[in-house]
């Protein structure tokens, strides 16, 4: 049930206090942190130290997220900073060189964890899709149809002139862009 539910909601019922909502996070990103723990070469011991770090920091920081569906890119800059941490602590690396995030190559990088962060941008696609309002899922829904629809067909079903769909199109891609769920991966990939 709360596999499907989008972040912002799980965020909200874990912050009243629902276990399974909690659950149902850590389920979810648990495979992030320690995604984020082997690109910077932590032994497993180390792993297991900033994975218990990184959730409790979110049980004292839950209350606090202003944007519930930017907690993706609030784990990934935490767990990053929590990998430092360990890593300047001068703590046992496992064998070979500790690699970091920003260097990591992508083909380097686990198909797990690929395929991880593609259901990440799937999910905060999904969201911000959700999020706009019925016209504007109609036109994208149309936009991305394959074959493509000629604009034609397009200004008929939506009852819109030709000349106002690239407006529209414009203004529904920037508000899906600027939201909280698709900004935070923006941000962690910047970062």
């Amino acid at each position: 049930m709360h596999d499907n539910l989008p972040v912002s909601d799980l965020v909200t019922s874990a912050r009243n206090g629902e276990q399974q909502a909690w659950d149902a996070l850590v389920e979810r990103y648990d495979p992030l942190v320690g995604s984020i723990c082997r690109r910077h070469g932590l032994a497993r011991a180390d792993t297991e130290d900033v994975r218990q770090a990184v959730w409790l920091y979110l049980v004292g920081h839950l209350g606090k997220l202003h944007a519930p569906a930017a907690l993706p890119g609030w784990l990934a800059t935490t767990t990053r900073r929590e990998c430092l941490r360990v890593l300047r602590a001068g703590r046992p690396l496992a064998a070979g060189p500790a690699l970091d995030a920003e260097t990591l190559p992508d083909d380097q990088a686990s198909p797990a964890d690929q395929e991880l962060l593609a259901a990440e941008c799937r999910a905060a696609l999904r969201e911000a899709f959700r999020d706009l309002p019925s016209g504007g899922q109609r036109l994208i829904g149309l936009l991305l149809e394959d074959p493509p629809l000629p604009y034609a067909e397009i200004s008929v079903r939506l009852g819109i002139p030709i000349g106002s769909i690239g407006p529209y199109r414009r203004r529904y891609l920037d508000k899906m862009r600027r939201h909280p769920a698709i900004a935070a991966l923006i941000s962690a990939e910047a970062a």
